[in-house]
């Protein structure tokens, strides 16, 4: 069986020097967030003495697709190829008896601050948040699960708000839970699995499991086990658990927040919860991601838009062979699609699905496929030799944007698309674009011999 715990990626990181443990105290009021957004690309951060806290705190863990392949033990080179095998190929969870996420209990009365060493990392927000939580929740009209992320602000004793996009999946469910007078049961998994946290990112319908999806990452079932107060199934070797009810009639305004542009948005009021029950393991390490435009919180968005695009793009052109959604766009906003052979149009139509099937996509380049898409000399120079501008742009004022774009004018902006891929001809001997080359006898000769030189 795979170790489906976060404790045991960090100890394989710290095996190869890839974790720093920050021995000093630290406080959880903005020093952790220094911290980690002055490291924030390089080893994982795990601070064994914050404040009086009795928990360590670990950063920084997955800022890097080559972290997130490791986790889930595959090469970096395979983390899009095992995505979407586990869209195709999800797994149903297994129900366990037994969990070490629920070693230790506290119930009402409690004060989560207390209990749990939640960083507060900007300066303008008002109160700690809860950034790496994954929400469980059912749908009270199918009875089918959801599992997301949403961040989740401490308001003092058992009580947090909750920051949900109206679209989302969640915001959906906790709809139908109002409108039949009643609050919806919610789980927050804190210090999870890589696939845990990869699962539940993935753009899927509602009523899709995304516990099946964290299955078919892991190369068998998730272990979930039964909540102690709500009737919701969570990952059993989690490190901390919050049970409680998401109130969609109580709306607490939240103020600045950091979004992941990195600058702070004014989103209105969010909803209320109420904690009834925290369950952890008796050593358990409390996992925070960096908010805002840092490479932790941006990349798994990107990771998971990026697999779940490719497939849905696939059914459609089955030339397209990846998309890449950029860390410098923010992990959101831009992305890359390589093709093979693309026919004419079709590079267009790319551009236009990606941008219908995700909204947040603002900015689309094509290239080919002897393109590596995280090479950015190698985009560039596709730029530079292959896209025409007169005829290779597309423009597209005017159109609904999300609510995190920061350039956004009432939810309205232009987005683009840069087709720069070969046309017919492009590359034949005689041609203009015919790469420059030795003879290929002696070139091939001396790839095989490379070593003797």
């Amino acid at each position: 069986m795979t170790d489906q715990s976060m404790r045991g990626f960090i100890a394989a990181l710290e095996n190869k020097g890839e974790l720093h443990r920050v021995e000093r105290s630290v406080d959880t009021r903005f020093e952790i967030a220094s911290v980690l957004s002055l490291r924030e690309r390089g080893p994982a951060q795990l601070f064994t003495r914050v404040n009086d806290a009795t928990m360590s705190v670990v950063g920084n863990l997955y800022n890097d697709r080559g972290r997130f392949a490791s986790a889930l033990g595959v090469p970096r080179g395979k983390l899009d190829a095992l995505c979407l095998s586990a869209l195709e190929r999800p797994i149903v969870p297994k129900i366990v008896e037994d969990a070490p996420v629920q070693q230790i209990v506290h119930r009402q009365p409690m004060d989560i601050g207390a209990l749990l060493p939640v960083p507060h990392w900007f300066e303008h927000e008002a109160a700690p948040y809860i950034t790496a939580g994954v929400i469980v929740a059912k749908d009270p009209e199918t009875g089918r699960r959801n599992v997301s992320i949403a961040r989740l602000r401490l308001e003092g004793g058992g009580r947090l708000m909750a920051g949900i996009a109206k679209n989302h999946h969640l915001a959906r469910i906790a709809d139908k839970a109002h409108q039949r007078g009643h609050d919806l049961e919610i789980a927050v998994a804190i210090g999870n699995h890589a696939a845990v946290l990869l699962g539940s990112q993935m753009y899927v319908g509602l009523g899709d499991d995304e516990f099946d999806i964290v299955g078919g990452l892991l190369g068998e079932p998730v272990e979930l086990v039964k909540c102690k107060t709500v009737d919701l199934e969570v990952p059993a070797h989690a490190e901390i658990v919050l049970e409680g009810r998401l109130r969609p009639a109580e709306l607490i305004e939240e103020g600045a927040v950091s979004e992941f542009p990195g600058f702070y948005v004014y989103y209105g009021p969010g909803i209320g919860v109420e904690i009834d029950c925290v369950t952890h393991r008796t050593d358990a390490i409390y996992q925070a991601i960096l908010p805002g435009y840092a490479a932790e919180h941006c990349l798994l968005g990107a990771v998971a838009i990026g697999a779940t695009l490719t497939r849905d793009l696939q059914r459609s052109i089955p030339a397209v062979r990846r998309v890449l959604v950029t860390d410098g766009g923010m992990g959101r906003l831009h992305a890359i699609i390589t093709m093979h052979r693309p026919r004419l149009g079709e590079g267009k139509r790319a551009v236009i699905l990606a941008m219908g099937l995700v909204n947040l996509l603002k900015l689309v380049i094509v290239v080919d496929d002897d393109i590596d898409p995280e090479n950015p000399r190698q985009v560039e120079w596709s730029l530079a030799a292959r896209f025409r501008g007169h005829e290779d742009l597309l423009v597209l004022p005017g159109v609904r944007a999300d609510r995190c774009d920061p350039v956004h004018e009432d939810l309205v902006v232009t987005k683009i698309g840069m087709i720069a891929t070969t046309r017919p001809g492009d590359g034949e001997p005689g041609g203009r674009s015919e790469f420059v080359m030795p003879p290929s006898d002696v070139f091939e000769r001396v790839r095989q011999n490379l070593h003797l030189y």
